[in-house]
């Protein structure tokens, strides 16, 4: 029966997870052969069956068992909440195996655990598909690009409940405060009538005179109180009027007051200059002359025709001491079948001491197998192949690029990880090489940025 294809992607568009140089995705048909050995055929079906391309540049996805399939998102709520409870007793139990791996005393059983805990990684919700409503992980040891290890693996699939949206009471209007009136008269009555308006006093009509004319005054609206009685006044006598004066002219007054200006402003300035004071001449007190005594004069002593003398010292002549001369460095030459930098070929530039068939010790062990890989380096003109074989059958191979740097170290490095026999992948270390006293090549293999282990070139033809 065919298999049913779940996805494909591209290596490059996802990170790989891993331990110790080891990625999980080079080691994924070994890990579910090795979970299916040990009884785990839940967690065995929870993972897709990777098979990569020839160019091992993609990796297509497979359904460990034939059924419908849909996606995740596809999916009701209802049947994505079994299949995720379903999902996390499976992931729970995968690291509790994990951990007693990672306890054990064998070192081949801890790398075994460390690569299950990373293989659990995937990159979202996207990548897990419903088999028969039973989910399956696909691009499993991978995670998105520029992102870490996820705490929880699951977190992804949560499913979020809606929340009910809450509905805020607007508060009752406060009663208005009752306003209390208080009557400082409580027996008064409310509506007090009017005062009444005085009347008018009647003022005693005046008894007109003989040869006076009757005069009428009215009342006032608001009338005043009464004057007192003033005495009557008795009419002076008319008399014929006098003769009329002369008019002055009015253009006679500012003419006048000009002169008057004139004549009193000098006046007043000259009354108001104060007089001057009279400044009283002082003499001069006498000084008293003050006599100043002559400075002292020292003696200058006597001087003599003769020089003082001091004893004479004798102090002997030091021989100068010899150094032995240093031992001479002796450079041991290096091994026969070492790798050597010559020092004129580097200084040119070039690589022909690294033409041949080389074997490669590595200080490293493979994590699935507990093994020293074996590698194999053919170069010629900075080109060449590597080949590396694990667990006595499996094979992986992978072209390298030789090449040194302006101070001199030799790099050689990979295009790619090693496509194996059995369609895994191997990292192979990147190599670099620095030249010593005697042009004997010390070199290191890095895996990854905390992975460094020594490695030794040894010749096996030319």
């Amino acid at each position: 029966m065919a298999k049913i294809l779940l996805r494909s992607g591209s290596l490059d568009d996802y990170q790989a997870v891993g331990e110790n140089g080891q990625s999980v995705f080079d080691s994924a048909l070994q890990i579910r052969e090795t979970l299916r050995l040990r009884k785990q055929q839940a967690l065995v079906d929870c993972l897709a069956i990777p098979q990569i391309n020839d160019d091992g540049d993609r990796v297509d996805w497979y359904a460990p068992f034939p059924g419908s399939v849909r996606g995740w998102a596809a999916a009701d709520s209802d049947t994505r909440e079994r299949a995720l409870k379903s999902l996390e007793k499976t992931i729970a139990g995968a690291l509790n195996l994990s951990k007693r791996c990672m306890q054990s005393d064998k070192a081949a059983q801890v790398r075994f655990g460390a690569l299950l805990a990373k293989a659990l990684q995937f990159p979202g919700s996207n990548h897990v598909y419903l088999v028969d409503d039973r989910a399956v992980i696909t691009f499993w040891g991978f995670v998105n690009l520029n992102e870490g290890v996820a705490d929880d693996v699951l977190a992804c699939l949560a499913i979020e409940e809606p929340e009910e949206p809450a509905i805020l009471a607007e508060p009752e209007p406060a009663a208005p405060e009752p306003v209390t009136i208080t009557l400082s008269e409580p027996d008064a009555p409310l509506l007090a009538p009017a005062p009444p308006t005085p009347a008018p006093s009647p003022v005693p009509a005046a008894t007109p005179s003989v040869g006076e004319p009757l005069v009428y005054t009215p009342y006032p609206v608001n009338p005043a109180p009464a004057a007192a009685p003033q005495p009557a006044v008795t009419p002076a006598p008319q008399h014929a009027p006098a003769a009329r004066k002369k008019s002055v002219p009015l253009w006679v007054l500012p003419v006048a007051a000009v002169v008057v200006a004139a004549v009193a402003v000098p006046a007043v300035w000259v009354a108001m200059k104060p007089a001057p004071t009279a400044v009283a001449a002082v003499e001069p007190a006498p000084v008293a002359p003050v006599a100043i005594a002559p400075a002292p004069v020292k003696e200058v002593p006597a001087l003599t025709a003769s020089l003082p003398l001091h004893p004479a010292k004798f102090t002997p002549a030091v021989a100068p001491v010899v150094e032995a001369p240093p031992a001479p460095v002796v450079i041991e030459p290096p091994p026969k079948d070492a790798l050597v930098m010559d020092a004129d070929q580097v200084r040119n530039g070039s690589t022909k001491f690294l033409n041949g068939n080389w074997r490669v010790d590595v200080d490293f062990r493979d994590p699935v197998s507990g093994k020293v890989p074996a590698l194999r380096y053919q170069v010629t003109n900075n080109k060449g192949q590597t080949t590396v074989t694990l667990r006595g059958k499996v094979t992986c191979k992978a072209e390298v690029f030789s090449g040194l740097h302006s101070d001199g170290t030799l790099m050689i490095k990979t295009r790619g990880a090693a496509r194996c026999s059995d369609g895994a992948r191997y990292n192979v270390p990147e190599i670099a090489c620095k030249a010593t006293e005697n042009n004997a090549a010390q070199c290191n293999g890095q895996y990854d940025e905390k992975t460094v282990v020594p490695v030794t070139f040894k010749k096996v033809s030319a």
